[in-house]
């Protein structure tokens, strides 16, 4: 019997990196991608193209958050402009985050491809969070997710007889490192799209721009995204 899985997938590097992962494994994967009001839709159709060359089917969930909360939804709100040492640094005084964060959104999509998960019986979800060159998100750290699998654990959600994995094969690597293992994998970067800005090309501005440069200089890399631009 084939493993299945569901990934999160966002349009990003990260997520694609974890579909690609999982493909790797052995999973027949299922994409879940959300709407969630974010200020473009860029990410959402680059999510669209990757699923579809990567032969995975592909749902997209519509959802809002009336009270906004995040400058990435939140239309009155900047985007913020920080420094790769600022960002690297995630340290926020008094528990301060930065505006880009959208409260409780992984524990959001997570409890929908839980009910993906067990609904067409996968044994699996994978999710593209990383713990080191991230903005210092608290629901993308590793402790985040063990509380997920207690959680999972202790409701006895299960595909089959065994608990479904919340997998996040990504958290304790770096940007760099991860897209090493994303060439080696296949995963076609020149999809993908990490900017929280919707303009035609990359701002290099955000945080998410400055992170995914960073990961490819490291390794001496163009970033093949501007080939398509």
């Amino acid at each position: 019997m084939n493993k299945k899985a569901v990934v999160l997938l966002s349009g990003g590097l990260d997520s694609a990196t974890a579909l690609y992962f999982a493909k790797a494994k052995g999973y027949k994967t299922s994409c879940l991608v959300f709407d969630y009001g974010q200020k473009h839709k860029k990410e959402i159709i680059r999510a669209k193209k990757i699923a579809k060359l990567s032969g995975s089917p592909c749902r997209v969930v519509n959802f809002r958050l009336p009270w906004k909360g995040s400058s990435l939804i939140d239309k009155t709100k900047r985007i913020p402009e920080r420094g790769i040492a600022e960002i690297s640094s995630v340290a926020f005084p008094d528990g301060i985050l930065p505006s880009t964060y959208v409260p409780a959104r992984n524990t959001i999509f997570l409890s929908f491809a839980l009910s993906m998960a067990e609904t067409i019986k996968a044994q699996a979800i994978f999710i593209g969070a990383n713990a080191l060159d991230f903005s210092g998100y608290p629901d993308c750290r590793p402790k985040y997710f063990r509380a997920w699998a207690n959680l999972v654990k202790s409701l006895g959600l299960s595909s089959g007889n065994k608990n479904i994995k919340i997998i996040a094969p990504l958290v304790r690597m770096t940007k760099a490192q991860i897209i090493r293992l994303g060439r080696r994998l296949g995963v076609p970067y020149r999809l993908t799209w990490s900017c929280y800005a919707g303009g035609k090309t990359p701002c290099m501005k955000c945080d998410s721009c400055k992170l995914r440069q960073k990961g490819f200089r490291e390794l001496k890399l163009h970033d093949p995204i501007f080939k398509n631009l």
